[in-house]
């Protein structure tokens, strides 16, 4: 006998929650899972959206596309919430979502592979490592998905059958940045079509990553990035936000919860995603274990005079301490998704007044927000960002005083 039970929330992983605790793959809060034996129906509520992409739900970039707007905002700030919520801890004032809009993704990871003759070239298929053949995409920006239809012809040229590469892209403000990992590059004909694909692409650079490190085999123009109105030259690859909407929101809640601050330290700096605009009224201290963007953002802020410090330094294995901290009013941090452990420990110890957390992982933030915490820290203010828009992945900025 059939049987309609109400969707109440969403799980970490954007499946649907019934009111007796089921599991419903593609269901939204508000609709009504009909359950006749192992088959499982959908009624959908008000909660509920049409997917606007022909590869969802199979494609792995998107989790969420039936999820309305409202919705999916929920589900980002209930992430961050419920998260704190497991360690004890409620956040004292939280913002609306700050939601990027779609096509607005600027940097983007694809895997391809060759089978006889025919090249698929996308993202991986959820929990799989099929690949999607990207023929539409509501997340990459127009620039970028542009591309793909040009770079599975060029892939199907290069590859021989059965063989696997990754196509990494950065859209920069000077133009696409691209970086082909196990593509050859060798003979002078394999040399000159991928020559010929960056020109007639008009890609500012074209690298190879292979056994050897990472080659740029075309530069046409220097990828650039501006940050607090600084630009910052782009090695091959590198890690940015996720979209400039994304960037601009996170940069925005650091700001203000660093408020007037003169001396800041930048953890996790990067290329100086925080470190520069920060920079624009105090004197910042940038410390990062990736050596290329160290140096990224060390040339840049020379080159126009901003008062940035740069150290080359492991985090994880040698944290600051908590006496290096002493000369800083306020500490920005923002970990890979594994956190900051050790490093949240020596700021619970310090004596620092203001503490900013950029996190994207909500459960790591949990466990380091628990640390500060207990070191006498209040968490005061939250910053919900959904960059990765209609994905599971979300990020925040939190503001933490003593």
């Amino acid at each position: 006998m059939s049987e309609a039970v109400p969707v109440v929330r969403l799980a970490a992983r954007g499946d649907g929650v019934t009111a007796d605790g089921r599991f419903v793959l593609g269901a939204a809060i508000g609709d009504a899972a009909l359950f006749d034996g192992d088959t499982v129906t959908i009624l959908a509520g008000p909660g509920h959206a049409t997917p606007p992409c022909r590869h969802f739900p199979e494609c792995g970039g998107c989790q969420l596309q039936h999820i309305t707007d409202d919705g999916y905002a929920r589900f980002v700030a209930d992430r961050i919430v419920g998260a704190l919520g497991h360690v004890g801890i409620v956040p004292g004032w939280v913002a609306p979502v700050a939601l990027s809009p779609p096509k607005s993704r600027r940097r983007a990871s694809l895997r391809a592979v060759k089978r006889g003759n025919k090249l698929a070239l996308g993202f991986n298929a959820e929990a799989s490592h099929q690949i999607i053949d990207m023929h539409q995409c509501e997340v990459l920006t127009p620039a970028l998905f542009a591309l793909v239809a040009p770079l599975r012809e060029l892939l199907r040229t290069a590859l021989a059958d059965g063989q696997g590469a990754g196509v990494t892209l950065t859209e920069s403000d000077t133009g696409i940045d691209a970086l082909l990992a196990n593509v050859a590059a060798e003979r002078l004909v394999d040399i000159e079509r991928l020559t010929d694909f960056a020109a007639v692409h008009d890609l500012a650079r074209l690298s190879i990553e292979g056994a050897h490190g990472v080659e740029t085999v075309m530069e046409a123009r220097q990828p650039l990035l501006a940050m607090g109105g600084v630009p910052v030259a782009l090695p091959p690859a590198p890690f940015l936000q996720a979209t400039r909407e994304g960037e601009a929101a996170l940069v925005a809640a650091v700001a203000e919860a660093v408020g007037g601050t003169r001396r800041i330290a930048d953890l996790f700096c990067g290329l100086g995603t925080f470190a520069l605009p920060l920079s624009q009224a105090a004197q910042v201290f940038a410390v990062d274990a990736a050596g290329p963007a160290v140096q990224a953002l060390t040339a840049a802020a020379r080159a126009h005079g901003r008062r940035v410090k740069t150290v080359h330094r492991d985090l994880f294995r040698r944290p600051l301490t908590a006496a290096e901290l002493e000369a800083c009013d306020a500490v920005v941090f923002d970990p890979p998704r594994a956190g900051a452990q050790s490093q949240a420990a020596m700021l619970a110890a310090s004596r620092v007044d203001t503490v900013v957390a950029v996190s994207c992982n909500p459960n790591t933030f949990a466990r380091d927000a628990e640390t500060l915490v207990k070191g006498g820290y209040r968490l005061e203010r939250l910053w919900p960002v959904a960059q990765f828009r209609w994905s599971t992945h979300v990020e925040l900025v939190a503001q933490f005083r003593r």
